[in-house]
């Protein structure tokens, strides 16, 4: 879900750049830093943002300026008069020089610049210049979104090809083989009925066979089978999937944990690890993903 996109535009004096930056988020949390002023396209602009994306922190600045120089100069005429009686005061009792004009109004605050103002309607033709310029900057980070989402794909197909691989070779792993299990639960019985001669073989072989009916994997193999199978089938779509791929992975890791603590044989159980690791760099590359 990282990205970013750059966009600027003008409106009769009035100009200004977007700039968009998208990182990875469970969720859509939009930050904008806009100018004082701009609460009305804020607003919009978050509407435009949540419609077109689904998860990412998205940080949104915007820069505005103004190159009219087009401002009346006021006179501040009850401090200019305040100043007038104070110098004709002071000239009366120094014997100065006549008061200058120029003078007057080159002190501070004599002469105050008035910025025009634009009317309720050039506002709104501005804002709706500078949103359709937004617009074109979430298109701009959207694709770039998808062009990750591109490269993704292929490391996503290889994890899932991976786990593919794995939960095979625990399928066909020799210790799950009958003989192999029946091979350790007499051994298993022999080991006791050595230690002591009170043990009721028959009960012992029951009770081997119980464990190991509850060691058995194949549910786990099962179903992760069906979440590889899902996870192909998100990949194909062109929805926004990154939730559903995250719950998933949390699935896959359930199932490869089972596997570990069912595991009966260290090659099952070497299997599990492997599994759990792939699982693992799967989540991390499914947190990039819408």
């Amino acid at each position: 879900m990282t990205g970013f996109a750059r966009n600027s535009g003008q409106w009769r004096e009035t100009s200004w750049v977007w700039e968009l930056k998208s990182v990875n988020g469970k969720a859509l949390d939009l930050r904008f830093r806009l100018p004082a002023g701009f609460d009305a396209v804020e607003a919009a602009a978050r509407g435009i943002a949540v419609a077109a994306l689904k998860r990412g922190n998205l940080q949104i600045n915007l820069a505005v300026t103004s190159s009219s120089t087009t401002a009346d100069l006021k006179v501040n005429t009850a401090l200019l008069e305040q100043l007038v009686v104070t110098a004709e005061a002071l000239r009366d009792r120094l014997g100065s020089a006549p008061i200058q004009a120029e003078n007057m109004l080159a002190l501070r605050g004599v002469l105050e610049s008035e910025e025009h103002t634009l009317s309720e309607e050039d506002t709104k033709l501005r804002d709706a210049a500078i949103l359709a310029s937004f617009s074109v900057a979430i298109e701009e980070l959207a694709k770039s979104r998808q062009a990750e989402g591109a490269r993704l794909t292929a490391v996503l197909a290889s994890q899932l090809q991976r786990i593919a691989e794995l939960t095979e070779a625990a399928r066909v792993n020799p210790a799950r083989s009958v003989e192999a299990i029946r091979t350790r639960v007499n051994e298993q019985v022999k080991r006791l009925l050595d230690q002591s001669e009170s043990f009721d073989p028959q009960r012992l072989h029951q009770e081997a066979i119980v464990l190991a009916t509850r060691a058995d994997i194949q549910e786990e193999l099962d179903r992760l089978t069906s979440h590889i199978t899902a996870a192909q089938k998100l990949m194909a779509t062109h929805e926004p999937v990154g939730r559903k791929f995250d719950f998933l992975t949390q699935e896959f890791n359930r199932e490869a944990n089972t596997l570990c603590s069912k595991a009966n044989d260290a090659s099952l159980t070497e299997i599990g690890l492997d599994l759990k690791t792939v699982i693992d760099q799967l989540r991390e590359q499914v947190q990039n993903i819408e």
